[in-house]
């Protein structure tokens, strides 16, 4: 994986900020998609627009920060193939990985430093997903994603 996606709202806007040039500097693309000023936004095309991308396996992995990080863990979990883990430390961002495969990360600003943020993204990012008993389940979700697209 050569490019990461990432995307904020007004919240999330300066720690998307703070971690653009340390993900540059861990040898990544980063693909910002919004937003690009600390004006008030709305966090939901924010993070359809990366969800989907991710989703869709346009792209392996995205960041996606918000104030809380829920409104974006919501959004980002109603796309088929997004598996968006809202971490605010460093154990569930290992966990996400290991027993989820999560493919996006969620940081809520106003629980995760720049400090913070940058040890979580690198455990997420250097995190295996397990497989064994996890892979079952991740099947299992991959069903049901499955089941809601022919009701449709």
């Amino acid at each position: 994986m050569k490019t990461i996606l990432i995307a904020a709202d007004h919240g999330g806007f300066v720690l998307k900020e703070s971690l653009k040039p340390y993900l540059k500097k861990r040898g990544f693309v980063v693909d910002d998609l919004g937003p690009f000023s600390e004006e008030r936004c709305d966090y939901p095309e924010f993070a359809y627009n990366l969800a989907s991308k991710v989703g869709k396996g346009k792209f392996q992995r995205g960041i996606l920060i918000c104030k809380s990080g829920i409104g974006n863990s919501i959004v980002a979990n109603r796309v088929p193939g997004a598996r968006a883990a809202l971490c605010h430390n460093k154990k569930c961002a290992q966990l996400s990985r290991e027993h989820n495969d999560s493919n996006i990360l969620v940081l809520g600003s106003i629980f995760v430093k720049p400090s913070l943020a940058r040890k979580i993204t690198d455990i997420w990012l250097a995190t295996k997903f397990k497989g064994g008993r996890h892979k079952r389940r991740l099947n299992q979700i991959k069903e049901i994603e499955r089941k809601i697209r022919s009701e449709k």
